[in-house]
């Protein structure tokens, strides 16, 4: 066992956190398919039955890392709702900066590489669902327009575009795209 291993049994937060950024990492670097009980195990420094103490079965892992992303975008989107003066289409602005540039969700994070295996998981696909229609629920009194739906999907399709050609970074016209469907997002619709 690595020197880093978590040896103490009253750790299992931080046992936990580790085993997530563990995989968030090796899905950045090698996609979802590098994500294997070995190798997670042996970045986190922990045995293989230590990873399933807390996940029971590589599935429950990458939907556990699934539902802490999702967690990290809601905060993120959260806290930039919270920034805005105006709360119409707010967290619409918030879902593109998200979607371009945010830290959790942005095209540059391990959410690219786990979104894409949530077009084909159905138990992904059903978390990013309950996710959105908790959201679009949560903020129908701002956010409802079709004008608005309009620009989130969007904001959805052009990171589709990004994650799927290779793209590394935002180049000038992404970057357009990204300020247009901003502005569109404070037009009366």
């Amino acid at each position: 066992m690595p020197a880093s291993a978590y040896t103490r049994t009253k750790q299992p937060e931080q046992v936990r956190r580790a085993l997530l950024d563990c995989a968030a990492d090796i899905a950045t670097d090698h996609g979802v398919s590098g994500i294997t009980v070995q190798a997670v195990a042996a970045a986190a420094g922990v045995t293989k039955g230590g990873l399933f103490h807390h996940f029971g079965s590589k599935q429950a892992l990458i939907e556990g890392l699934f539902a802490d992303l999702l967690g990290r975008v809601d905060a993120e989107i959260d806290a930039a709702i919270e920034a805005d003066p105006n709360p119409r289409g707010s967290f619409t602005r918030a879902y593109v900066n998200a979607v371009f540039t945010g830290k959790a969700f942005g095209f540059t994070t391990p959410w690219a590489t786990l979104s894409m295996v949530a077009v084909t998981d159905p138990s992904l696909r059903r978390l990013w669902n309950e996710w959105m229609k908790a959201r679009l629920k949560r903020h129908r009194a701002t956010d409802a327009t079709l004008g608005l739906q309009i620009v989130r999907l969007a904001a959805d399709g052009a990171w589709l575009s990004f994650v799927t050609t290779g793209q590394t970074r935002m180049n000038a016209d992404l970057r357009a795209v990204h300020d247009r469907l901003i502005a569109q997002s404070y037009q009366r619709q």
